[in-house]
């Protein structure tokens, strides 16, 4: 793969932004076959940044866009506070809550099938297959499965993509409970702003479980789609030389219009999620890292800070931008798993993961035609399997994933920098089956 210039002027620029969207909309179209397997595109190997300074093949930059570029975005995912602007969401002065461990040899050797019905694979092949950079499984609160790959390690952060929306969720579904918030309200009540938006006279019912109806395109394959106008709005994506729209997440979601009715049915798109972050910073008159900071992080004994992406207004990116270690991310999910309680204490009120636990209505999950995930639901920004061992989880694209499994008493947080973006589209082949085939394994040899 080429590398693109590191130093562009005027219409180049216009040309170069093409050119990096289209790069991302071949990656989500194409399969994993078209790239380099996970140990020829490892960050480390490659020597991605290394130097002082680095060599000039080997520089990652976000104004060039390199950073989200395959295989530079393996590395990227484990440096973002290097490239975008960012705020502290800190863990506070409190003790390590300290995860036990009770480390498995078993666990590489589980086997499983594909979706495809292909040839079947180990645990452990599974992690390559899905260019994992990290992942830590828990059983019954203990660490019996760590590694780490990549640049990726055990004090560094990594981005968290749209297992983001999931924590954005929590707080929206938690002020609801609290009745801090109208679930029944439009988002205008709280945005006068987005009076006339497409998302003006959406409920914030339909903002948390995502049945707006409005125009907007998540198809990562179309480098036309709307996800790619939303990126450079928030300064994820570098904005062409002339760019003269949308300058902030907020100022994007007021140029959406609707299409079709509000609450008939579900359709993935990540302003819902930004609106909904806007709606709870007016109602709380809190910013949203200031309210993860003191309603969940604070709370888990986290072995770290997180951090958050922001644009040029300060906004955070409620849709994508959180970055957490791994082992902190499984905490989330161990506090998920127990009902909310973790530390010593009620973080997420028990009903509120109740609710989620038992889904959405999969009749509006069914319209959005994944394939994969029949008999899911979603709600309040977690996807719910539905199945027998009632699993639910928090997936951002690349292959971000908090995966909680209650009758297996287990919990999977993954990293990942996959080449295809989109979980559906690659990555839920083998990342569905060889979490519910462990999840098996530890039922039927617990220890």
């Amino acid at each position: 793969m080429t590398h693109l210039p590191f130093r562009l002027r005027g219409a180049a620029t216009a040309v170069l932004a093409t050119a990096v969207l289209a790069c991302a909309a071949r990656a989500q179209a194409a399969t994993a076959a078209a790239f380099p397997d996970a140990a020829a595109s490892d960050p480390a190997t490659l020597k991605w940044m290394v130097g002082a300074p680095p060599p000039a093949d080997r520089i990652i930059r976000f104004t060039d866009g390199t950073h989200y570029r395959f295989p530079q975005f393996r590395w990227t995912f484990s440096n973002m506070r290097a490239l975008i602007p960012t705020v502290v969401v800190g863990r506070g002065s409190g003790p390590v809550r300290t995860l036990p461990r009770a480390e498995r040899r078993d666990l590489d050797s589980v086997r499983f099938t594909p979706l495809d019905g292909g040839a079947a694979m180990t645990w452990a092949q599974s992690l390559a297959a899905n260019y994992t950079d990290g992942i830590v499984v828990l059983h019954r609160g203990r660490i019996v499965y760590e590694r780490y790959f990549g640049v990726l390690s055990p004090e560094r952060q990594h981005v968290l993509w749209s297992v983001t929306k999931s924590f954005t969720g929590l707080l929206g579904a938690m002020l609801v409970a609290e009745g801090a918030l109208d679930e029944h309200a439009p988002a205008a009540r709280y945005v006068p702003e987005l009076e006339g938006s497409g998302l003006g006279d959406a409920t914030v019912r339909q903002l948390l479980d995502m049945t707006t109806g409005i125009r907007y395109s998540e198809n990562y394959a179309d480098p036309r789609a709307e996800i790619w106008d939303h990126a450079r709005a928030g300064g994820i994506l570098p904005r062409p030389a002339g760019y003269q729209g949308p300058r902030s997440f907020y100022d994007f979601l007021r140029t959406l219009a609707r299409e079709g009715a509000h609450g008939e049915a579900f359709a993935y798109k990540t302003v819902n999620t930004d609106a909904l972050g806007w709606v709870i910073r007016r109602a709380t008159g809190q910013s949203l890292e200031a309210l993860l900071q003191e309603r969940i992080w604070r709370k888990l004994g986290a072995e770290q800070d997180a951090y958050l992406a922001v644009d040029e207004t300060g906004a955070a990116f409620a849709g994508g931008g959180l970055n957490t270690t791994l082992r902190d991310l499984a905490r989330v999910g161990e506090m998920m798993r127990l009902g909310g309680a973790y530390n010593g204490e009620q973080v997420v009120p028990k009903a509120v993961v109740a609710d989620i636990r038992r889904g959405g209505d999969p009749a509006k999950f069914a319209a959005a035609g994944y394939a994969r995930l029949a008999g899911w639901s979603y709600r309040d920004m977690w996807w719910v399997s539905h199945n027998e061992h009632g699993a639910f989880s928090a997936r951002g694209i690349h292959g971000q994933v908090i995966y909680v499994d209650p009758k297996a008493e287990m919990v999977i947080a993954r990293f990942a920098s996959h080449p295809v973006a989109g979980n559906t589209a690659a990555l839920d082949l083998t990342s569905l089956p060889a979490y519910h085939a462990l999840a098996t394994h530890l039922l039927a040899h617990p220890r």
